[in-house]
């Protein structure tokens, strides 16, 4: 097969769909790949690590031009335009812009986002969700405490202690477990809050802390249990014990690392703009859902701006919306590594391309085939 790896167009996007790792892989499954000269060098991978790879160094026309396209980002219109209909694109492709796949049907293109895997123990190796917000709980966490004007450890010194820093992590998936490992590696202090009751035991043997809330109803606990690792909607009854729950937490906070995201639906408001005015001056807010609020406005607090860093009564809010694409070299490692699988699926051994519709990941990921939207 012959496949094809341009470079990311998409403002702030520093990853790369391929690695010299996973280039090398597929050379030696026979397959030829053409990388546009520059792809990877925000990832600090250079042409000639490609090269030494295995892999044709070209420009955008050459890279599109390929029986299949990887990508991290959904391509441009410019990019479409490059490539024949029936090409294979497979990438990040955001199964919920239903704008961005119509173009892509428009355009011929048989697309894959893996980000629709479902969340099995065989889909695993190629769960980018996963491998992605593993790195937005960890940057988080360290952007915080650039932020963050005291030490997170607690310290003796001669001149007196100083005492560790107040983490208060909402949202427990992957993100917000690595969030709380890479607090509690810095010696702060931690608590967590989340929809899930089995998210506990995680929580506390990450040396975390969590924030309970009661269930008084089967609606409530039904809700809790979530589907596919995602958390549901949850009453408005239970909503309100927990925010009041949570509020106490957060006055207390230095800092306040939110990650909690519903697939297909607006991030749920969990630190209101009261809670902000209750935080001490100078504690920091690093806002993983930001820009993904009601009406596209704020994310897990109404304050947050998209890409931006602000000030609100004296709290630092951050609302990077794309964390790990600021570790680009280890964020296209993981990504690259999913991408590889997930072509084991589609590409015979004999180096044929072969979309099984019987296999439930491809089945899920396929959003575009023969000129139509096909996302179940």
């Amino acid at each position: 097969m012959l496949i094809g790896v341009p470079a990311e167009t998409t403002v702030g996007e520093t990853r790369v769909a391929a690695t010299a790792e996973t280039v090398k892989k597929l050379v030696a499954q026979g397959h030829e790949v053409r990388v546009q000269s520059g792809a990877g060098l925000a990832a600090s991978l250079t042409d000639a690590a490609y090269e030494a790879a295995g892999a044709h160094i070209t420009d955008l026309q050459g890279a599109c031009a390929a029986q299949i396209v990887l990508k991290v980002r959904t391509p441009f219109d410019n990019e479409a335009a490059l490539m024949q209909p029936g090409t294979v694109v497979v990438g990040m492709l955001n199964p919920f812009d239903a704008t961005g796949l119509q173009r892509l049907a428009s355009a011929g293109l048989t697309a894959f986002a893996l980000e629709a895997a479902p969340r099995t123990t065989r889909a695993q190796s190629m769960d980018v969700l996963s491998s992605q917000a593993n790195i937005a709980g960890y940057k988080a966490v360290m952007i915080a405490a650039d932020l963050y004007q005291r030490f997170f450890p607690m310290l003796m010194t001669a001149a007196g202690t100083v005492k560790a820093a107040r983490v208060v992590v909402l949202g427990v998936g992957v993100a917000g477990l690595q969030a709380i490992a890479t607090a509690k590696r810095l010696g702060a202090v931690i608590e967590a809050s989340d929809v899930r009751p089995s998210v506990k035991e995680q929580v506390e043997s990450l040396g975390g802390k969590f924030i309970e809330v009661s269930y008084d109803t089967d609606e409530e606990r039904d809700a809790a249990q979530g589907v596919g690792g995602y958390a549901k909607p949850m009453p408005a009854s239970w909503l309100a014990r927990q925010q009041v729950e949570v509020a106490k937490r957060v006055a207390l906070a230095d800092v306040v690392i939110s990650t909690a995201l519903i697939p297909g639906r607006a991030a749920p408001t969990l630190v209101t703009e009261d809670m902000v005015k209750s935080m001490k001056p100078g504690s920091v807010i690093v806002d993983i859902a930001a820009g993904k609020g009601p009406g596209g406005v704020g994310g897990n607090c109404p304050l947050s701006e998209p890409d931006r860093t602000v000030v609100r009564h004296g709290v630092t809010i951050v609302g990077e919306t794309n964390l790990p694409a600021r570790v680009a070299a280890d964020a296209s490692a993981l990504y690259a590594r999913n991408v590889l699988d997930f072509l084991k699926l589609i590409v015979t051994k004999e180096g044929g391309l072969k979309i099984d519709l019987e296999d439930d990941i491809v089945a899920a990921c396929r959003m575009t085939q023969d000129g139509l939207v096909t996302r179940k």
